[in-house]
């Protein structure tokens, strides 16, 4: 099994990991931060987050910590095409000079896209889902995912391109109360806003992965699961695809939405079950990675507990999702650091647990 970790907030921002990117703006996403900030500002304090927040240090890091891979979340403006937003293809170049010099291999993951796939904070556009209602978008997209391909399909490093991260499902976005929960910055932003629906997604599912092909035919293409892993089943199976990942993502804090006071008891009966069951029944038809999950479980009941008890609890909440994912090919932690000194941040922050002793592999 592969082991690795993501590279989150560093391409894509979101806010609760680095407030101080966001600081003096109202903004809660990266587009409204984007148009927000004055040139002079924008460029200065992009400049400055994103030569610091990742190092050819870390990477070694993470080549030192066991782990052989890392998912790296790119913007669909990554090239630089698209105002108001900082190109950062430079930096990913970086990365591969990094992982071919640590042994570390790259999933590149188309992380946003325009109009977004799914409202959340991380889609960089929040309460915003309307990616999939304009064939303007779609094609950006895909256009995106075959320069990326050019671009990188000789380093020794690429292991992978995800094509698209979370897309929206109905579930979620009736289970969070998604328009509440991730409010627009602007009401017609959001006007027309829905999930994305599973016709579409294997449609462009299809589209993206031909238009990688086209460049490469051995690349492992990854396709997230929408949220909604047992409908992938005959879709990939039934389909003249290879190498192929889906990925999908199991995060505790998505349960404990739905009654808000879970116990650890719970929470471990959780990841066994719910977790778990699924995870081996998917693996039984093609391959599987769980490519986010977290630490965090932190309830009133949770957070309730003695330091040292809840210590325990996390740790064993991590020995259980490691568990719980052996059915996969690989996991990627979210993420490999945060900029929270918080006891909840330290559940988001590989680095910190690990030296905290809450997952070890």
């Amino acid at each position: 099994m592969k082991r690795g970790v993501n590279l989150g907030n560093w391409l894509v921002l979101e806010k609760w990991m680095s407030p101080t990117m966001f600081a003096d703006t109202t903004a809660d996403d990266e587009t409204n931060l984007c148009r927000q900030l004055d040139e002079i500002a924008k460029r200065e304090r992009y400049r400055t987050h994103r030569d610091g927040y990742v190092s050819d240090r870390d990477i070694a890091r993470v080549a030192a910590l066991g782990l052989d891979h890392v998912r790296l979340p790119v913007p669909y403006f990554v090239f630089g095409d698209v105002d108001p937003f900082i190109g950062c293809i430079e930096y990913v170049d970086r990365l591969f000079e990094w992982a071919e010099r640590y042994g570390i291999s790259v999933l590149l993951d188309l992380h946003t896209v325009p109009g977004s796939q799914n409202g959340f904070d991380n889609g960089g556009l929040q309460g915003v889902c309307k990616f999939h209602l304009d064939e303007a978008n779609v094609e950006f997209a895909l256009d995106v995912l075959q320069r990326l391909t050019e671009r990188y399909r000789s380093s020794a490093a690429l292991s992978g391109i995800e094509v698209l991260n979370e897309p929206v499902s109905q579930e979620i976005w009736d289970t969070i109360n998604l328009p509440v929960h991730f409010k627009a910055a602007d009401p017609a932003d959001a006007a027309g806003s829905e999930p994305v629906p599973t016709d579409f997604l294997k449609a462009y599912y299809r589209r993206a992965y031909d238009r990688i092909r086209a460049v490469d035919p051995d690349v492992t293409v990854v396709f997230h699961d929408g949220f909604r892993l047992h409908e992938w089943i005959g879709f990939v199976t039934e389909t003249e695809f290879t190498n192929v990942v889906v990925d999908t993502h199991m995060y505790l804090v998505q349960f404990a939405l739905q009654t808000r006071d879970r116990s650890p008891e719970e929470f471990l009966e959780h990841v066994a079950g719910d977790f778990a069951a699924p995870l081996r029944e998917a693996s039984a038809h093609f391959p599987v990675m769980v490519g986010e999950w977290s630490l965090e479980a932190m309830s009133p009941k949770v957070a309730a507990l003695p330091p040292a008890e809840r210590k325990a609890f996390h740790r064993s909440l991590g020995e259980a999702q490691l568990k719980a994912w052996e059915p996969a090919t690989a996991w990627t932690f979210w993420s490999f650091k945060t900029l929270l000194d918080t006891p909840v941040g330290d559940l988001w922050d590989l680095q910190k647990a690990v030296d905290l002793g809450l997952v070890t592999w």
